[in-house]
């Protein structure tokens, strides 16, 4: 059978060795006698997996002790309304950075709950490059700093770390443990799984104790981030099975040699895409050359009457979910810690094929 690699922006593909070990395991966990699925999240059989990823992603991540880290539903859109009404504590204003359409959704939920200052945006260039922090326009009233470090859909990518005196709250969503982190430069950490951890269903917090236990009068129960770290993320029933699949794939990361290792492995794939992108005019990427996400790869044909013959053989040739999102067109690969190496070869390989029958 021919080998097929899953481009999807996410959900995204997972490990191939997760998805064995997960189909072995389905029916009887460690001879349990019953699947993940079917085990009380308050068993000794599920708490030892929750113990056991917590241990790994702390490993991997070098989380330090005095940073909880919750396990939660609701996506990382859930985040955007959980921020605001757990670190205003007592102020009035929040500073967003926007670079996309997830920092919009982001600022517009804030703005329910308190005033948002917008202190960098590039939308004057549709959203293609990262505003240089000597540009940001901070207000010195506010709660909190929040950024995306990766905007899925436009490819935009911060390579380095905002400075910024109160805490700085990240949308990690599409690039977490792509690379090393140094969580102590975050107040918190959020992200979806199902781009770069694992299934949909998960969301991941990294909060910093001091952070908690304050949240705005009236915020719901389940939006209060200290009562699931005073619970262990077992408040309510937790995504159990999208939890087990994730700890797999934190684990796998530990095979690959941790995060400094797979940052190399994602530097490789993303230089051969881009490097074959700038070698050719039918091809374009409309990022800032500075900017570009290693995860999400933009790009366009120079015909784009081209763009439904181009998807139905890339599909022929084992490329799937190719299609730019809705709102950009165009293509987009998204090429996340499981796409191994050869699959962007193969990608790339085909475009050369492509360009050189339509050119």
């Amino acid at each position: 059978m021919e080998q097929i690699y899953n481009f999807s922006a996410g959900p995204a593909v997972l490990p191939r060795e997760v998805l064995q070990q997960a189909r072995d395991e389905m029916l009887d966990w460690h001879s349990s006698g019953m699947s993940v699925m079917e085990m009380s999240h308050r068993g000794k059989e599920f708490m030892s997996i929750a113990a056991q990823m917590e241990s790994d992603l702390r490993e991997l991540a070098n989380i330090p002790q005095n940073y909880k880290i919750l396990f939660l539903q609701g996506g990382a859109s859930s985040q955007f309304a959980m921020v605001p009404l757990n670190l205003l504590q007592g102020k009035t204003a929040a500073d967003y950075i926007n670079t996309g359409q997830w920092s919009t959704k982001a600022i517009e939920e804030a703005g329910r709950y308190c005033a948002v200052n917008v202190a960098a945006s590039s939308q004057d260039k549709n959203f293609t490059y990262v505003p240089l922090q000597t540009e940001w326009r901070l207000n010195p009233h506010a709660a909190y700093v929040h950024y995306t470090t990766n905007e899925t859909i436009g490819g935009v990518e911060f390579h380095w770390i905002p400075q910024t005196d109160v805490p700085l709250v990240a949308d990690m969503s599409s690039d977490i443990l792509s690379r090393p982190l140094d969580v102590t430069r975050y107040g918190l950490i959020y992200a979806g799984a199902q781009k770069n951890l694992g299934p949909a269903g998960l969301t991941l917090v990294i909060v910093r104790d001091d952070l908690l236990g304050k949240p705005l009068s009236g915020t719901p129960t389940l939006y209060d981030y200290q009562i699931h770290a005073q619970n262990d993320s077992m408040y309510n029933t937790p995504p159990t099975y999208a939890m087990y699949i994730t700890g797999l794939v934190f684990a796998w990361l530990k095979k690959q040699g941790g995060l400094a290792a797979m940052e190399k492995i994602n530097i490789t794939k993303a230089e051969l895409l881009y490097g074959y992108l700038d070698s050719t005019d039918f091809y374009h990427c409309p990022v800032a050359k500075a900017d570009r996400s290693r995860m999400n790869v933009p790009f366009t044909l120079k015909d784009a009457a081209l763009d439904g013959e181009f998807l139905k053989q890339a599909q022929q040739n084992g490329l799937l979910q190719l299609k730019g999102h809705r709102s950009v067109g165009g293509m987009r690969a998204s090429i996340y810690n499981a796409m191994p190496v050869a699959g962007v070869a193969k990608l790339v390989a085909f475009m050369k094929e492509f360009a050189s029958r339509h050119a």
